[in-house]
């Protein structure tokens, strides 16, 4: 309860302090092609269920029609307008609504699509037993998720391989501590990683280390190496640190 009553607080005042910025956006993308400025799509929420998430669309109209659901930062499917709003984020700040609505939480696992949660392991199968987030820990370590999977021949494999395991394992470890008081700080650590991610990957590691996360984890949120492919969670056997958070 105490969770929902912030999420509506943060979400209503959200909104009214980012119009200003949102509606001349909203009007660019519009402009660039005179076609709706968004993106409703199916997402899997809470309990395996559908919602319809609401995005500022960045691609070109049909562009889910491609069949591919990974995007690299040099996706031909980017619009012009549509590279600027995704470096700055502007096309997540409309599922502000989506939090309003209750479909979302402000601090979650990020939604996915239903034929990645298809593929997810049993252990995986925890991530859906939340909200999904508009932000999480594994939101700001792989802010830069179109850098990672540019140039890659499949993004979908890449994303699974490189992306997914590191994201569902910081995802389980937020479940295991969710807090307001977490919350409240993954949400700065968010704005933070606009202006440096350094800094808020460093905020990020912080938090792990608080939570005492294994270090394999902690290495790996901070960024400093080059992500290798590794199984998703639940694909091999689970070790889990002194306090019981999951491991890969």
């Amino acid at each position: 309860m105490l969770k929902r009553i912030f999420d509506i607080t943060a979400s209503g005042v959200g909104l009214v302090l980012v119009a200003p910025i949102l509606l001349p956006v909203i009007f660019l993308v519009w402009w660039h092609d005179k076609h709706s400025p968004f993106y409703i799509a199916d997402r899997v929420g809470r309990d395996d269920r559908s919602f319809r998430m609401v995005k500022l669309r960045s691609m070109v109209i049909n562009a889910d029609k491609s069949g591919v659901d990974s995007t690299g930062a040099n996706d031909a499917r980017i619009t012009a307008v549509g590279g600027f709003i995704r470096r700055y984020k502007f096309d997540e700040l409309t599922q502000l609504w989506n939090v309003l609505n209750g479909d979302m939480s402000l601090v979650g696992p990020r939604p996915n699509v239903k034929r990645e949660t298809d593929l997810y392991t049993p252990v995986e199968r925890g991530l859906l037993e939340v909200k999904p987030g508009i932000t999480d820990i594994a939101s700001i370590v792989f802010s830069d998720e179109g850098d990672i999977l540019k140039d890659q021949a499949d993004p979908d494999i890449a994303y699974n391989q490189l992306i997914r395991p590191g994201k569902s394992i910081l995802g389980l470890i937020y479940i295991k501590n969710q807090s307001i008081l977490l919350d409240i700080r993954l949400c700065l650590l968010t704005v933070i990683a606009i202006f440096s991610r350094n800094k808020a990957l460093i905020g990020v590691q912080k938090i792990l280390q608080g939570v005492h996360a294994p270090d394999d984890i902690v290495q790996m949120a901070l960024r400093r190496q080059p992500l290798v492919p590794r199984p998703p969670p639940g694909s091999v056997r689970i070790v889990t640190s002194r306090d019981g958070n999951p491991a890969i």
